[in-house]
C-alpha cells in the first residue's frame, strides 16, 4: 500500500509507503511514473493494442518526465517514484484511489486523466482486483449524479445537448428542456454577481460556509432578490434565507435508495417519522408544484424510482423488490433478467470491443494558480478531519473524542523559523483575507506546508483564505493549494475573538432548529 499525500495522515501511518507529494504536483508524478513504467517494459502491451488508443502521442508527451525532473517538481525522491513505477506495474492486481486531493484543484480533470492513463498502461482496470476508484466523502454523492444533479445531464448519465435524449424526457413530463447545459456553483456564484441569476433554490447544501472566498460568496448570496433553502438545520445559508423549508432526513425519515461509489443501488427505508412540521424532500417539491400550478398529484419514492426507471436505461432492470431481495444492484442494469453489472469497464476485455477502444489522453502538470512568494512564501492545504463533515453542519452539534480543536497545523521545522510553540495564535494571511488561530505542532507535515480543516467555519472559516478559481472541465473548486504567510501577534496587541467578522460563537447552538421555523 502506497499513500501519496503532502500530508503523512493516519492513512499514510497505516502505508508501506508514503510518498509526501508537494501540492499540486500530481500530474508530474503521475507522468513520471508512466515514463518509468514504459521505460522499464512493465506496460500490458497486448491490453494496449486492443483496447486503448492514443498510445504513442502519450508516450511522447511523458518522455521528458525523468524521475530527476518529478523529483525537483513533486519534492518525492527518485527512488520512491521509481519504486512506486516497478510495483504498481508489476503487481497482478492494483487500484487506484483517491478523494479531494485530486479533484479540488483548478486542474482536477486533468489530475484524473493522468492516473486513468496509469491504469491503461498496465491493464489494472474492469478487472477483479484492478480499477480506479474514486472515493466519495459522504454516502450518496454518485446517486446525486445518477438522478441528473449535474448542470449538463439528466437522470442516467444522459446528455442534455442530445435532442433524441431530450425528446424522451419531454415526453414524459410534458415540457420543453433547454438544451444548453446549466451553470455549476461557481458559475451560479458568478452569475449572481453580473445580475444574470437573482433568486435560488438551495437543498442540502451550505455554500455560505462551503464555497472558496467565503466573504465573497456570502456577499453574493445576500445581494439574491430570493433565497430558499430547504435543509434538515438551520445553517448558515438558511439564516440568509427569505424562505426555509424543514426537510426530513433523508438515512432514517423518508423512503429512497442511495448508490455507493461501486454504482450499488441499495434500499432505504422509512424508520421513523419527522419531527415538527419537517416534510420529506419528495412532498415538499410536490406540494410546490402544486402551489405553483402543477398538479403532480401525491407520488410516493416508488412511483418516482419506476419512473427513472422508463427513463434511464441503466436503471431499468432495478425494481424495488428485486433490490430488497438482492440487496441491491449495480448499474447498468438493463432489465429484470440481469444481475447488475460488477465491473464497468469489463467491456474492455472483451474479445470484440463494443464500443471505441478507450483513449490515453496528454496532459501538462502546471503549478498552482496561487503563486507562493516573498509575500506569501507559505502553502496551506485543507481538508477533512476522521469524525467530521464538510462545513460541520451534521457533525458539529455533537462532541466526539476524536475531534481536533480548530487549529493551524505546521511541522516542528516550520514552527522553529517561526519562533512559534504549541498552542500560541498567530494570523494567517492570503491574497483574499485573515485570521487568527491556534498553532499545533505535527510531524505529519514538512517545512513549507501547514495545514487546516474545514469543518468549524464559525470557529476558524478557512475559506476567507481560499481563492474562487475552479477547474474550467469540472467546475470544482481550487481549495488544495492556497498561498498564506504566517505572522505572530505582539504581544501588546488584543486578539479579538474571531478575525473573521463575528462573534465567533456556534449559531446552531441558540438559533432554532428548521423543525420550528415556518
Amino acid at each position: 500500500m502506497y499513500a501519496i499525500d503532502p500530508r503523512r495522515t493516519e492513512t499514510a501511518e497505516w502505508a508501506d509507503v508514503w510518498l509526501g507529494i508537494d501540492v499540486g504536483s500530481d500530474i508530474a508524478l503521475a507522468n513520471a511514473v508512466g515514463r518509468e513504467i514504459i521505460a522499464a517494459d512493465l506496460t500490458d502491451a497486448e491490453f494496449i493494442k486492443h483496447s486503448t488508443s492514443g498510445f504513442d502521442a502519450y508516450a511522447e508527451a511523458v518522455d521528458s518526465w525523468t524521475l530527476q525532473r518529478a523529483e525537483e517538481i513533486t519534492g518525492v525522491p527518485a527512488r520512491a517514484i521509481r519504486g512506486f513505477a516497478h510495483d504498481y506495474g508489476e503487481a497482478r492486481t492494483a487500484q487506484l484511489c483517491w478523494t479531494l486531493g485530486i479533484t479540488e484543484h483548478t486542474n482536477a480533470t486533468d489530475n484524473v486523466l493522468s492516473l486513468i492513463n496509469l491504469a491503461l498502461l498496465t491493464g489494472h482496470v474492469g478487472r477483479y482486483g484492478s480499477g480506479l476508484v474514486p472515493i466519495r466523502g459522504q454516502n450518496n454523492v454518485q446517486g446525486g449524479g445518477d438522478m441528473g444533479a449535474l448542470p449538463n445531464k439528466l437522470p442516467g448519465f444522459q446528455d442534455v445537448a442530445d435532442p433524441d435524449l431530450r425528446l424522451k424526457f419531454e415526453t414524459a413530463w410534458g415540457t420543453s428542456i433547454p438544451p444548453e447545459p446549466g451553470l455549476h456553483v461557481a458559475q451560479m456564484l458568478d452569475a449572481i454577481g453580473s445580475g444574470d441569476l437573482t433568486s435560488l433554490y438551495v437543498i442540502g447544501e451550505n455554500p455560505a460556509q462551503s464555497e472558496p472566498d467565503a466573504k465573497r460568496a456570502r456577499r453574493l448570496l445576500e445581494a439574491l432578490d430570493h433565497l430558499v433553502v430547504q435543509d434538515i438545520f438551520l445553517t448558515k445559508t438558511a439564516q440568509l434565507a427569505h424562505v426555509v423549508l424543514p426537510a426530513a432526513v433523508g438515512w432514517a425519515e423518508s423512503e429512497g435508495t442511495v448508490t455507493s461509489s461501486e454504482r450499488r443501488v441499495q434500499r432505504v427505508h422509512k424508520a421513523v417519522e419527522p419531527p415538527g412540521e419537517a416534510k420529506d424532500d419528495l412532498e415538499i417539491l410536490t406540494l410546490l408544484a402544486d402551489r405553483l400550478g402543477h398538479s403532480w398529484g401525491s407520488p410516493d419514492a416508488e412511483a418516482l424510482w419506476n419512473e427513472l426507471r422508463s427513463l434511464s436505461p441503466m436503471h431499468a432492470g432495478m425494481s424495488y423488490e428485486r433490490l430488497d431481495a438482492l440487496g441491491g444492484l449495480q448499474w447498468p442494469c438493463p432489465d429484470e433478467d440481469h444481475p447488475g453489472t460488477l465491473f464497468l469497464h469489463g467491456w474492455l476485455w472483451e474479445d470484440t470491443l463494443p464500443r471505441e477502444p478507450a483513449p490515453f489522453f496528454v496532459v501538462h502538470w502546471v503549478p498552482p494558480i496561487d503563486p507562493l512568494d516573498d509575500d506569501f512564501p507559505i502553502r496551506l492545504t485543507t481538508g477533512r478531519r476522521l469524525d467530521s463533515y464538510n462545513t460541520g453542519v451534521q457533525s458539529g452539534g455533537y462532541r466526539s473524542p476524536l475531534r481536533t480543536d480548530a487549529v493551524l497545523d505546521m511541522s516542528p521545522e516550520q514552527a522553529s523559523d517561526l519562533d512559534l510553540v504549541e498552542g500560541e495564535t498567530v494570523t494567517v494571511s492570503s491574497r483574499r483575507g485573515s485570521l487568527d488561530v491556534a498553532v499545533r505542532v505535527t510531524n505529519g507535515l514538512r517545512r513549507g506546508l501547514v495545514f487546516m480543516a474545514i469543518h468549524a467555519p464559525d470557529e476558524l472559516d478557512v475559506n476567507l483564505l481560499t481563492l474562487d478559481a475552479w477547474d474550467p472541465k469540472s467546475g470544482t473548486a481550487e481549495f488544495k493549494a492556497t498561498a498564506v504567510r504566517i505572522s505572530k501577534i505582539a504581544e501588546d496587541e488584543e486578539v479579538p475573538l474571531n478575525r473573521q467578522g463575528s462573534s465567533g460563537e456556534d449559531p446552531r447552538r441558540e438559533a432554532p432548529q428548521p423543525h420550528e421555523v415556518g
